[in-house]
């Protein structure tokens, strides 16, 4: 049965959190920290009320001078707590995409303007149910630290970074000091290798080229020649070296004669993300013997060339398929 109370806040909840601007960078002031005690706060002020009860029943001069002294060293820890998250400045750096199945990772700059250090702050991923998903850190005065915070998103394809928060309970554990972040950047998601791909498909020969290429099923193309000095060394063909113990280079001129394409409707597969995977793994497989390879996918194609920016346009075309 549905919760009307829990179902009624986590409306409240969603509601006030679609209010707070998407921003990569945020200061820190009253309008957006919070302050509320612990468990141990609460413990600390029903022990403080104990003592004035004793000591007003007993006519303790001693109990109230104990007493009030508690509740001054509660007081101070509540300005000092809040005022070490008040005036931070909180920047996210740019992340870099990851593949499907593992943790993004999300640094954050911390800046601190104040001449003193702040203590004991820690940042994580709102709503994650971990008990590790905390990063802690020290700000130095007139300094800025960096903290790495990791998530792991759902699926390939283009995701807004989570809802982050801040909070710190120092320098007495008896309060809790926080805040809630919305970041507007956004982490692109390949989509997961294969992890056993098949053998590169067969080149296809070029216009007005001659006869087709072929690959083996190691997923180096026929045609090699021994190494001569000056070759570039994309056309070793390094994984024969290692066998032979002897460096040997693609011919160059028979590689005018093909293309290497990855299409989308022959990588040998049904579901969509399973062809996707295979295509990615074949990306980086070309990528890493250094060849010449283009892309077709639905209503996209990419020219064959290579290096890490073409590799990076394959996978970022794969991920938005």
């Amino acid at each position: 049965m549905l919760n009307p109370v829990a179902h009624a806040r986590r409306q409240f909840r969603a509601w006030w959190q679609a209010r707070l601007p998407l921003s990569d960078s945020i200061t820190l002031t009253q309008r957006n920290v919070y302050i509320l005690p612990t468990r141990p706060g609460f413990m600390m002020g029903a022990t403080l009320l104990v003592l004035v009860i004793a000591s007003i029943n007993y006519q303790l001069n001693l109990g109230y001078l104990l007493t009030f002294l508690l509740a001054g060293c509660c007081v101070v820890g509540m300005h000092v707590c809040h005022a070490t998250l008040r005036g931070l400045t909180m920047n996210l750096m740019a992340p870099d995409p990851q593949f499907a199945g593992t943790s993004a990772c999300l640094r954050i700059a911390l800046s601190n303007n104040r001449k003193s250090a702040r203590y004991g702050i820690g940042l994580a991923v709102l709503d994650l149910d971990q008990d590790d998903r905390w990063a802690y850190t020290d700000v130095p005065a007139l300094g800025s630290s960096t903290v790495q915070v990791a998530f792991k998103p759902g699926r390939r394809g283009l995701h807004r970074v989570p809802m982050l928060t801040a909070e710190t309970r120092f320098p007495l554990g008896i309060f809790r000091v926080w805040t809630v972040w919305r970041p507007a950047a956004q982490v692109l998601v390949y989509p997961a290798p294969e992890a056993v791909p098949p053998p590169l498909p067969a080149g296809e020969p070029r216009a007005g080229g001659g006869a087709t290429a072929r690959v083996q099923a190691t997923g180096e193309f026929e045609g090699v020649r021994a190494y001569r000095r000056g070759d570039p060394l994309k056309l070793v063909v390094w994984k024969k070296a290692a066998k032979s113990e002897e460096l040997v280079s693609r011919d160059a001129q028979q590689a005018q004669r093909y293309e290497l394409w990855l299409d989308f409707a022959q990588a040998g597969l049904q579901d969509t993300e399973r062809r996707l995977s295979r295509l990615a793994a074949w990306v980086l497989q070309a990528d890493r013997l250094g060849m010449d390879y283009g892309l077709r996918l639905p209503g996209q194609q990419i020219a064959p060339a290579s290096g890490e920016a073409h590799k990076r346009r394959c996978l970022e075309a794969l991920a938005t398929c």
